[in-house]
């Protein structure tokens, strides 16, 4: 994205104190495509991380990949770990004839709390399959056996897995696709502007067949595959049907609706908190608020372990989002 000041987006106060603020950009495009909010810069390109891993498992669909449900949703997640997480992502590797040696993401561990402990407790430590990617890499393995390629060079940008990915990717966003920078779990990261992204994702979540209907159908019925069982985008899942999202590093947030609109937030500090009560804003205005949504409250500003004050809405932005 261009070297511009980004509009305040959220806001953290601790009591009645503003402790900090959040940039970013926002773009709501309707059914139709076409823009119904626009907010900071949307049009450069930018790297929406594992925000497109859904587009990216499009495209393994498209060449041999082999799994549906549970197993499909979680090679495009950025899971959290737990031990479901991990015996999928195994168990998508073993029917193939390959193991978790053959991973070859970034060694991590577990994001979820209660899964850390037990994981370290179990005697590991930083090991390629607690990495939140694993269930994207076991895919791209898989895709590899199926389609008959090497599987020891898979990472790279010229094998023709990476290709079909970023061809996936192109088509739906609809705008060429940047060059690709390696990724923090080792594969390319794929570059596409905000627009692109909530392009892509209103024709993933309105796909009435293919692969895009395939993934997005994983995604509803098993989100806790896609991210986690403590996590906000299980909530977004389950509390408005039809709805497909995924987050990405670096405070970037896909939301895909049943009628074909596109959402995506960058939230310019990199930090994920910042997206929240934007999309539960927009989501509000579009007609999709729930109860449970409005409580959402991941990230509260915390006193000595006691919440003192919470990440909300920037006064400046809600009025343009409530105009929706």
């Amino acid at each position: 994205m261009v070297n511009v000041v980004e509009p305040v987006l959220a806001e953290v106060w601790r009591g009645d104190y503003l402790e900090s603020q959040h940039r970013g950009s926002l773009v709501v495009l309707g059914a139709d495509g076409a823009v119904r909010l626009s907010v900071g810069d949307v049009t450069s390109a930018t790297l929406p991380r594992s925000a497109v891993k859904p587009l990216q498992a499009i495209g393994m669909l498209r060449i041999g990949l082999d799994v549906v449900g549970a197993e499909l949703a979680l090679v495009g997640a950025s899971h959290s770990g737990e031990d479901f997480h991990r015996a999928a992502a195994a168990a998508i590797l073993a029917d193939c004839g390959l193991t978790v040696d053959d991973l070859q993401n970034t060694a991590s561990l577990p994001g979820d709390e209660g899964a850390l402990i037990d994981w370290v407790r179990g005697g590991h430590g930083r090991e390629p399959l607690a990495h939140n990617c694993s269930g994207k890499h076991a895919g791209m393995l898989r895709t590899c056996v199926r389609a008959g390629w090497s599987t020891d060079d898979y990472l790279s940008p010229t094998h023709p897995l990476q290709v079909a990915a970023r061809a996936a990717l192109a088509e739906f966003t609809g705008e060429p696709v940047g060059d690709p920078v390696a990724d923090g779990c080792g594969a390319p990261a794929f570059a596409t502007t905000l627009t692109g992204l909530a392009r892509a994702f209103g024709r993933l979540a309105s796909a009435s067949d293919g692969e895009a209907r395939q993934i997005a159908d994983a995604f509803r019925a098993f989100p806790e595959y896609v991210s986690g069982t403590q996590r906000d985008e299980v909530v977004f899942h389950r509390e408005v049907p039809g709805l497909v999202c995924k987050l990405g590093a670096e405070g970037a947030f896909a939301v895909g609706l049943a009628d074909g609109t596109g959402i995506a937030v960058k939230i310019a500090d990199g930090n994920h908190r910042g997206n929240i009560p934007v999309l539960v804003a927009v989501l509000e205005a579009l007609g999709h608020g729930t109860d449970r949504l409005r409580d959402l409250d991941p990230y509260p500003v915390l006193g000595h372990g006691v919440p003192v004050g919470r990440v909300r809405l920037a006064e400046t932005i809600a009025p343009v989002i409530a105009a929706l």
